[in-house]
């Protein structure tokens, strides 16, 4: 019965997967849809999931809704399509339609229709991701001025004397009147630095944490240290017996060992207020190809751990306007980033096991979802502003595919051929699938 939590395991990362391939598909397939209504086309089947059919039900509109067997995608199929990828027209549905009838279809709707219809998926994509980004913002808010200790994290060693409610004045002796003076506080190799704080009316020097002591934060799928068994909250309290109290400690002593194999001591905290257990694991750092942020990379040797800082900061609430900002920003921070990785793939930069298949992602699924349910959201997100980007590639069989057709169409007055549009949907999909073959085959050999 050995096997049991492997198959737990795998089950679990299906599932996970399933979850937030249909929740992004529904959304994408949810903006053809409503689009496409807007517009005045009707939409004849709304599927997630293909093949048989498990349950339906018929709208006041004549779509039908429904989920199919197989949840590895979904499709809108249009009045006047021949399939559901909107690559065809149904010639013989098409002939019996009389001239307002046909206007109703996707094929004899104004240009305008077609291609708002067509690119409402990727943006709701993208609006998805900025909507979750938005609200992870709006949830967490930000520091408030002047700086002020909200909560200590847990340390082998203590916080030193700082204490929630302390006002900070000061650490290492550089002022503080607000959070961007921070970056240039010195960070000697020692436990604790000197704080000035403001406590109940009394300004005071104490000791404090480090600002980012060699903590795991957080903990990321797939990583050397994920392998070995680190968890969000473990401390690193020496590497190869040589003890160290900042990140960037373990940053250095990680990338001068070159990939050799590591010891590393953790202090483990234990629930509530009983302390913490002492454990030491083994791992080996990868290679891997980090984006600065000109757009370029740079490749080291990493862990696979995320710093975080040695208190939480007391914070305000942000508005909705300056959330969803924030929420559009990260987002196409991470469509730029997908294009500067693609580019410097192509380019032979950095490796093509940057790119990842269908079981990279469910592993990536599985593991957010084992992280908490906010981890699983932001991944969700992440994938969403990636099926978006994807989906604009002018690629036949994809959304940026027909919209380069109706590009073609708009500039020449007429649709492409059925000899040449048949030939770019064979040609569009040998490249799909050849993409997908060959991310298949990284997530097997990377």
């Amino acid at each position: 019965m050995d096997f049991l939590p492997d198959l737990v395991s795998m089950l679990q990362t299906a599932l996970a997967f399933v979850i937030a391939l249909s929740i992004i598909v529904t959304v994408h397939e949810y903006g053809h849809y409503i689009v496409g209504r807007l517009c005045g086309i009707k939409a004849e089947a709304f599927s997630i999931g293909f093949g048989p059919k498990l349950i339906s039900r018929v709208d006041k509109h004549g779509t039908v809704w429904k989920i199919s067997l197989f949840p590895l995608g979904g499709y809108v199929k249009f009045l006047g399509d021949a399939n559901a990828t909107s690559a065809g027209v149904d010639e013989e549905t098409m002939a019996r339609l009389n001239a307002e009838e046909r206007r109703h279809s996707m094929h004899g709707a104004p240009l305008w229709a077609r291609a708002a219809t067509v690119a409402a998926g990727p943006v709701f994509n993208f609006i998805l991701s900025i909507l979750v980004f938005a609200g992870a913002m709006a949830w967490e808010g930000k520091p408030a001025v002047p700086p002020q200790v909200a909560d200590l994290v847990a340390l082998p060693g203590g916080s030193g004397d700082l204490r929630p409610g302390d006002r900070l004045l000061a650490i290492e002796g550089v002022a503080l009147p607000d959070y961007d003076r921070l970056r240039e506080v010195p960070t000697p190799e020692k436990p604790f630095l000197s704080y000035r704080v403001l406590r109940d009316g009394t300004d005071m020097v104490i000791d404090g944490p480090q600002l980012a002591p060699p903590r795991a934060a957080q903990v990321l799928p797939q990583s050397a240290a994920d392998a070995a068994g680190i968890r969000a909250g473990d401390v690193i309290t020496a590497i190869d017996g040589q003890p160290i109290w900042r990140f960037d400690d373990l940053v250095a002593k990680v990338g001068a060992g070159k990939g050799a194999p590591l010891t590393l001591d953790l202090w483990r905290p234990a629930e509530g207020d009983r302390g913490g257990s002492t454990l030491s694991v083994t791992l080996t750092p990868k290679i891997v190809d980090m984006p600065r942020p000109d757009g370029s990379f740079v490749s080291d040797f990493k862990i696979g751990l995320i710093a975080g800082a040695g208190f939480s900061p007391v914070t305000e609430g942000i508005g909705p306007v300056e959330a969803l900002v924030g929420g559009a920003k990260q987002t196409w921070g991470a469509i730029t980033a997908s294009v500067s990785a693609i580019e410097h793939i192509v380019l032979g930069k950095i490796s093509s096991c940057n790119l990842r298949g269908a079981i990279g992602i469910a592993e990536g699924s599985g593991a957010a979802a084992k992280a908490g349910a906010a981890d699983f959201i932001w991944f969700i997100a992440m994938l969403s502003t990636a099926v978006g980007f994807l989906n604009l590639f002018p690629i036949p069989v994809l959304d940026g595919g027909h919209l380069m057709f109706h590009l073609w169409e708009g500039v020449t007055g007429k649709p492409p051929s059925d000899r040449v549009m048949s030939l770019m949907v064979s040609v569009g999909l040998a490249l799909v699938l050849s993409l997908m073959a060959f991310g298949l085959w990284n997530d097997l050999v990377c």
